[in-house]
């Protein structure tokens, strides 16, 4: 899927990260030997789980919850459900970054989780409460009697528990992985922790609202529990101050160095490899100084105009001991680099979009499609429609499961090699249109049964055809899932500097995060241009063709994906 065969390392400049790698435990100390390793895994796996549990709970039906408890329409409850599931995935971003430049990992993780008890618990009392929503509203209510609206009120009430919810999502969510993966030395046991850490599933309502909440509240707090049980064993790194302050640094300097001739400065003036004495990742005796005649490696050629950055000038730093003056006018060679890193795997990150926008949209129609279909099981239990996606998570924990123990071990046999973060994450695009394919040919296959029966224009009437055929488009998005998303945090967290690696992760929250809204954005446009999704009519709808034009779209897409693996280099992956 590369062309790029090899992964060359380019050569470690300055201290901006050897500093901040000195600052983490390292593995030959003691505290590392004392602390962390696979001890921690029983308490990570458990709080990863009943975060898992706690969100899954409340959104796997929140649809569902919102047509039958709400008196939501169909598509407008979609639409609410992936700006809300948008935040979900947004909300981490923030807690990365708290967490890198203020706390650390684990105290924002407990505070998170916290938060996740207190969410199930008012999403419980919604459900038990009759005073928090409106009247029911039976889904075959005939046309001329409307639903009671709820109020603003218990609007709030919901949008509440959504709230604490992302909260939770956003404290903890990624931070997980990260506090997870700096237990581990070993590039391989940090791979096991996150295709573990996509591996959390959520537990469907079957019975009542109230106590499907509840089950998930009971979850989030075994959880904590496990989370503070293990306190003693974790390795806790300090936060290091924003990690966004050293980029924006670099970017500000090398605007204010615009002018500088580079192919002159390169003679006359040196570039700035940190204070003397701080040391290198490769330099033991600590003699890398700020002195340009030292004999470390000069910045990269790729995007060039940014080693105006480290170039010295006057007043930018001390002569004698090379203390910078003049923080926003000078930055490392070592934090150019690490900006040119976030740069160069930019294109590979806006790849996933489109991906994601494609799964938000999939997801939450399926649910509706689901709602008229046949969902009887036998012995008259009824599979319920939101419940549908656990497919999607039980495919993944197979998937990754396959995938550890079997077709990862066969590929290295048969190759010789791990397969590559990208390779991995590739397979799961080609996944995502093959996904996409059958779902549309599911709806293609319910559609004529609606047009055989005459239901068009019968909102309430359910198709025969068996929900069971849902299971393979869903499926299929699970192992893609399992594939590219795994891939994606391997990727980031190995390629992105050191200072950046809880954010990092958090990249692909954003990516969630902007498939939901964008989706949201998509299904207003379709509904704006065409007829395809009548508000709260799925018979009258022409879900297929939305289908097809996503399938298009991930198709599309992954084309643009091979062509950025394709010009992409390795940094640190394989080392």
């Amino acid at each position: 899927m590369e062309a790029n065969g090899s992964q060359e390392r380019q050569p470690r400049h300055g201290s901006l990260s050897a500093d901040h790698e000195s600052q983490q435990l390292q593995p030959g100390d003691a505290r590392s030997n004392s602390k962390g390793g696979w001890i921690t895994f029983p308490f990570l796996a458990v709080a990863m789980l009943g975060l898992g549990v706690a969100r899954g709970g409340a959104t796997s039906n929140f649809v569902v919850y919102l047509v039958k408890k709400y008196n939501v329409p169909r598509v407008d409850a979609a639409q609410i459900s992936s700006i809300a599931l948008g935040c979900l995935s947004l909300a981490p971003v923030g807690g990365a970054i708290v967490a890198d430049a203020f706390f650390g990992c684990y105290p924002v993780v407990a505070v998170a989780m916290v938060f996740s008890v207190l969410a199930l618990v008012m999403f419980t009392l919604t459900a038990s409460l009759r005073c928090l929503r409106p009247a029911s509203c039976p889904l075959d209510a005939a046309a001329g009697r409307p639903c009671e609206l709820a109020t603003t009120g218990q609007m709030a009430a919901l949008y509440a528990a959504v709230f604490m919810l992302c909260v939770s999502a956003g404290g903890a969510r990624f931070n997980q992985a990260t506090l997870g993966a700096s237990q581990f030395d070993a590039a391989a046991d940090r791979d096991v922790l996150f295709n573990w850490y996509f591996a959390r599933f959520s537990i469907p309502d079957n019975v009542s609202w109230a106590l499907g909440y509840a089950i998930s509240g009971a979850a989030s707090v075994a959880g904590l529990a496990a989370l503070l049980a293990g306190t003693p064993y974790y390795r806790r790194p300090a936060a290091q101050g924003s990690p966004f302050t050293g980029l924006a640094r670099v970017a500000v300097a090398a605007a204010r160095k615009w002018k500088v001739n580079l192919a002159a400065a390169s003679e006359e003036q040196r570039f700035y490899y940190g204070r003397r004495g701080a040391g290198s990742a490769g330099d033991k005796d600590g003699d890398d100084v700020s002195d340009g005649t030292s004999s470390l490696a000069a910045p990269s050629d790729s995007f060039r105009f940014l080693n105006r950055a480290a170039l010295i000038t006057d007043g930018d730093v001390a002569p004698s001991d090379g203390s910078v003056f003049r923080p926003w006018h000078i930055c490392t060679v070592q934090e150019v680099e690490d900006f040119k890193t976030v740069l160069r795997i930019l294109p590979l990150w806006t790849s996933s979009i489109v991906l994601s926008v494609a799964f938000g949209t999939q997801i939450n129609f399926t649910v509706l499609q689901a709602l008229a279909m046949d969902r009887a099981l036998g012995g008259g239990f009824t599979v319920p429609a939101g419940s549908m996606t656990v497919v999607v998570l039980v495919s993944v924990v197979v998937s990754l499961v396959l995938l550890d123990r079997a077709l990862l071990p066969l590929w290295r046999r048969l190759t010789g090699h791990t397969p590559t973060p990208l390779q991995r994450i590739g397979a799961g695009h080609a996944l995502a249109v093959l996904s996409l394919a059958a779902s549309a040919a599911v709806e293609g296959r319910r559609m004529a049964t609606v047009r055989e029966e005459a239901a068009a224009n019968d909102p309430a009437w359910v198709s025969p055809l068996s929900a069971t055929w849902l299971v393979l488009p869903l499926a299929l998005a699970g192992a893609g899932e399992a594939l590219y998303f795994p891939g994606g945090v391997t990727l980031y967290y190995e390629e992105f500097p050191p200072p950046l690696r809880n954010t990092s992760t958090g990249m692909v929250a954003v990516i969630i995060a902007l498939g939901f809204y964008l989706s949201t954005a998509l299904v207003g446009v379709v509904r704006h241009a065409t007829a395809w999704l009548p508000d709260n009519n799925m018979n009258a709808s022409r879900l297929e063709n939305l289908y097809w034009l996503l399938a298009v779209m991930v198709a599309v897409n992954f084309v643009y994906y091979l062509l950025c693996a394709k010009l992409y280099k390795y940094q640190k992956v394989g080392k």
